[in-house]
């Protein structure tokens, strides 16, 4: 996600890695420097705190009595679990996708009493150059996190699966995932500029007894809408425990 969020903004970088390598080869890609935990937590005006939510303890101790502004990332770490690590400095949570990439992510915000006005639409402002920032409860981060989060690998997968099945009626792979993929993102377009009536753009496509009918129904007899909500059951359990 460090990457990913780099990568969006497309300015010079100062990153820091636990001796991967990502933040020196990152630092090549876009400009900047790979440096330590400490020496970015000096330097950087915020630091975006993309580690795993269990070395937070680990990074705390190195960085807590030098970072100015803190945007976490973190999954399933509440802000008022982090204010204990990092006591009297301002803590933004939220939670991107990797479309950000391609400033087409998402990225959900939850908001904390207390914070500078200012310092906020600063923050709000840079987040906003990666695509939508969606602002909502802490208490639904998980639940979003569940749809938006993961999403990308959920459509990568269809994209698969659907043009594994084109491949066998003759398609060839390239021109199968061309047809898929323009078609995912000219739906999403369609379904933005109709205030996301799925229900109404699937009529416009579906005739009584055609082919989309008969394809939907498969779906449906393949349990389509079943594993979804499984899936989003898994992750939401996951991120609470």
């Amino acid at each position: 996600m460090a990457a990913a969020l780099a990568r969006g903004w497309g300015d010079p970088v100062l990153c820091s890695d636990s001796g991967s390598g990502r933040a020196e080869a990152l630092a090549k890609e876009l400009g900047g420097e790979a440096v330590s935990n400490v020496e970015v937590a000096k330097r950087a005006d915020l630091v975006v705190l993309c580690h795993k939510p269990h070395q937070l303890e680990q990074i705390a101790r190195e960085i807590a009595g030098d970072v100015r502004v803190v945007a976490s990332v973190l999954g399933g770490t509440p802000v008022g679990h982090m204010q204990a690590f990092y006591p009297g400095v301002p803590i933004f949570r939220l939670m991107p996708n990797t479309p950000v990439a391609v400033r087409r992510g998402v990225v959900c915000y939850s908001p904390e009493p207390g914070v500078d006005d200012t310092l906020e639409a600063q923050v709000i402002a840079l987040f906003e150059r990666l695509g939508t920032v969606v602002t909502l409860p802490e208490l639904l981060i998980d639940a979003a996190s569940a749809v938006m989060g993961v999403t990308p690998a959920y459509q990568a997968l269809l994209v698969e699966a659907q043009v594994d099945a084109a491949i066998r009626h003759g398609l060839a792979a390239p021109l199968a995932a061309q047809l898929v993929v323009e078609t995912m993102a000219g739906t999403a377009a369609l379904l933005a500029a109709r205030d996301y009536d799925t229900l109404g753009v699937r009529r416009e496509v579906t005739s009584p007894g055609g082919s989309t009918a008969r394809g939907l129904a498969a779906l449906e007899a393949g349990g389509l809408r079943a594993a979804f909500a499984d899936a989003v059951d898994a992750v939401v359990e996951f991120g609470r425990r």
